[in-house]
């Protein structure tokens, strides 16, 4: 048993600049861990209450001090001195502590940065190493975001992600590869075009191209030129961010800035992904449109994947009503939308028992933390999407997946996608 003796908030900086949370745990065996939340861009409006001071006179009222200040006297009281292995326990408290729907009263960046970190306390106070696992340990795919387009993007592109899967890449490091590969013949193809090689928030170019058209048809261009198969070696995954692109009467902007109705949207789709090797869509509609929702999956669910990010917001009783509604066969796992850990895992185990894939990651204001690589592999969850290979807190990610991956030695296989 190893206790908690203290615990320090403060306040940090994500990779767009802006403060964030970072919460350090303190054990009574010197072991110490911290963890820094990320922050969205996109966000759906059932995610978890990130808390900010809103005085505009400091940091353009983006700054987090309340939410620091409730982990450095409110939560160190009730938290200290609980044994650290007992995170159901301690979230459980959190979560009473706040007692409200969305944590507003604590905030969902104050309690997630605590809870985290009482999870990479535990596993370094535990000596924890893959290698020893009885079960079958398995690796996620990357789907790396290759072009940029939508709230991440100063481009005219409706899509907010181009995305790449290397389906058949034989263990991690051959998936990097692969995607490395695209990335730098796509990289070659925009400077012979006279295009900006400029990227955005996550880490993907950001050319000034018109069309997601002209966007598919340079991310089949750059495979091909990497003597990979379109479809086989290397599928193209979509995250159209479709809130972004709703307007009130519940018809969308998916190809200009025209907007037409769910039936249209839903043949766009179908046109796209007969033409282009798609096989991944991720909130192809907003997050109240669960008939959109329906009857996209039922046209296409068998063949494609239909992934809920802002539509599901890590939040266990949407994913039921999801479930029960034959509405999407996919999750995007992202902790900071639900704010502890059990609940995150929760939703996890919810998805897979009902034949859900699920995806962990990232945010657009990301950090240095690599929590999400370990999720994945400790979850079984068949893909991780951290953005493209650069940003630094984009690659910690990749690197980390590659020690684990090192760390498993021979015992490595990849998911099942």
């Amino acid at each position: 048993m190893a206790k908690i003796t203290n615990i320090k908030g403060r306040q940090v900086f994500d990779s767009r600049g802006n403060p964030t949370v970072e919460a350090e745990i303190f054990l009574d065996n010197n072991v110490k861990a911290s963890s820094i939340v990320p922050s969205g861009a996109s966000t759906g409006a059932f995610e978890a209450y990130e808390l900010r001071d809103d005085n505009k006179d400091y940091f353009l009222g983006k700054s987090v001090l309340k939410a620091v200040n409730n982990i450095n006297s409110v939560i160190v009281k009730k938290i200290k001195g609980q044994d650290v292995n007992d995170q159901k326990k301690i979230d459980q408290i959190l979560l009473d502590l706040d007692n409200s729907e969305n944590k507003k009263n604590l905030g969902a960046n104050a309690i997630l940065g605590v809870s985290l970190a009482i999870a990479k306390a535990a596993h370094i106070s535990n000596n924890f190493d893959y290698s020893v696992l009885d079960n079958e340990v398995t690796l996620p795919y990357p789907l790396m975001n290759i072009i940029n387009g939508g709230a991440h993007a100063d481009n005219d592109l409706r899509i907010q992600e181009f995305m790449i899967r290397p389906d058949s890449a034989k263990n991690f490091m051959d998936a990097i590869e692969k995607c490395f590969l695209v990335i730098q013949n796509l990289k070659k193809i925009l400077k012979s075009k006279k295009l900006l090689i400029n990227v955005g928030d996550e880490g993907g170019f950001a050319p000034s191209i018109n069309s997601n058209e002209e966007a598919l048809d340079l991310l089949v261009q750059s495979i091909e030129s990497s003597k990979l198969i379109p479809g086989k070696d290397i599928s193209i995954c979509l995250d159209v961010a479709a809130n972004e692109l709703v307007d009130k009467n519940g018809n969308y902007s998916i190809q200009s800035e025209n907007y037409i109705k769910t039936n249209d949207v839903i043949d766009y789709y179908k046109k796209i992904i007969s033409k282009y090797p798609i096989k991944s869509i991720e909130d192809p509609f907003a997050e109240e449109d669960w008939n959109a929702w329906k009857k996209l999956t039922l046209e296409v669910g068998k063949k494609i994947q239909i992934v809920g990010d802002d539509f599901f917001a890590t939040n266990q009783e949407r994913l039921k009503k999801g479930i029960d509604n034959k509405s999407a066969n996919s999750i995007l796992i992202k902790p900071n939308q639900i704010g502890t850990l059990t609940e995150t895992l929760n939703v996890i185990e919810l998805a897979k028992k009902n034949n859900f894939s699920t995806i962990i990651s990232h945010r657009s204001g990301d950090t240095e933390d690599t929590f999400i690589a370990d999720l994945a592999v400790k979850t079984k969850s068949s893909q991780i999407k951290s953005g493209s290979l650069a940003r630094s807190e984009r690659v910690s990610k990749y690197n980390r997946l590659l020690r684990i991956e090192e760390e498993l030695g021979k015992q490595a296989k990849m998911a099942k996608i």
